[in-house]
């Protein structure tokens, strides 16, 4: 278990664990968001140098069906990565870090919550950091779904259990199974994109196995406030881990330049 677990439970049912990061009182927290298939362990310590390197404090959390947080309680929708960004997350920062600003730092999932989450123009928002995030669903995306699909079936994704114990059979094919259905082909947040008025930093792998530079020139072309978009050269789906110091420098200049 990670140090300095707390819990916060949720209106709808279940619990939510999340660990915060020391750092400037005046500065705006970092939230930090993870992947699909993702939890706070499996950021592997990239919030706390990214904490450490702009002084800001930090809050990381386990959706509801990850990690150390309770499992999921219904089957996913259309809309699930809404219900993640208008019913969770406000809920978190309300509790946990009521009145205080903060930016959200989003990897692949997580990114296109803090992206619908952007979209409701909060004042306390005053930046959104992505990586990988989608916008919509790409041919390049259910190829690489179907991949992981076929690992899993075949026993290789069994390191996932380390982070997600009994939930990791439910969650995997939460995400495998919503992703490859017909009807989540229509899945598409391109139209909330003209309401996000707060800076974005947009990232993305070259190599990336799920998504296309197609998805960065859609958020920062349909965007209305400032936005940098940026293809990282030997660099698949996980930037924050295989290319560190270069995303951890630009993620750094984009806070420092937010204050």
């Amino acid at each position: 278990m990670l140090d300095n677990q707390h819990r916060v439970n949720l209106a709808g049912g279940g619990f939510i664990c999340y660990q915060l990061i020391p750092g400037a009182a005046d500065k705006p927290y970092l939230v930090f968001l993870h992947e699909g298939l993702g939890c706070q362990a499996m950021w592997k310590g990239f919030p706390e140098l990214l904490c450490r390197a702009t002084g800001h404090p930090g809050l990381v959390y386990d959706r509801l069906g990850y990690g150390l947080s309770s499992g999921l309680r219904e089957p996913r929708t259309l809309d699930y990565m809404h219900d993640y960004a208008l019913k969770e997350l406000p809920q978190v920062l309300k509790q946990v870090i009521p009145g205080k600003a903060f930016i959200l730092i989003g990897h692949s999932d997580g990114g296109s919550i803090s992206l619908i989450y952007g979209a409701g123009q909060n004042p306390l928002l005053k930046g959104i950091i992505t990586e990988a995030a989608h916008v919509f669903v790409e041919p390049e995306t259910i190829t690489g779904i179907e991949a992981a699909d076929l690992a899993w079936e075949k026993g290789k994704l069994k390191g996932l259990a380390k982070y997600h114990g009994d939930k990791t059979g439910p969650i995997f094919k939460a995400w495998s199974e919503t992703w490859l259905t017909d009807w989540f082909r229509e899945w598409n947040i391109e139209a909330l994109l003209p309401q996000i008025t707060t800076p974005l930093l947009v990232l993305q792998g070259q190599e990336d196995q799920y998504g296309s530079a197609a998805q960065v020139d859609a958020i920062v072309r349909l965007s209305s406030g400032p936005a940098e978009g940026q293809m990282l050269e030997n660099c698949q789906h996980t930037p924050h881990l295989e290319a560190q110091e270069v995303v951890l420098s630009l993620m750094a200049d984009f806070i420092n330049n937010l204050s």
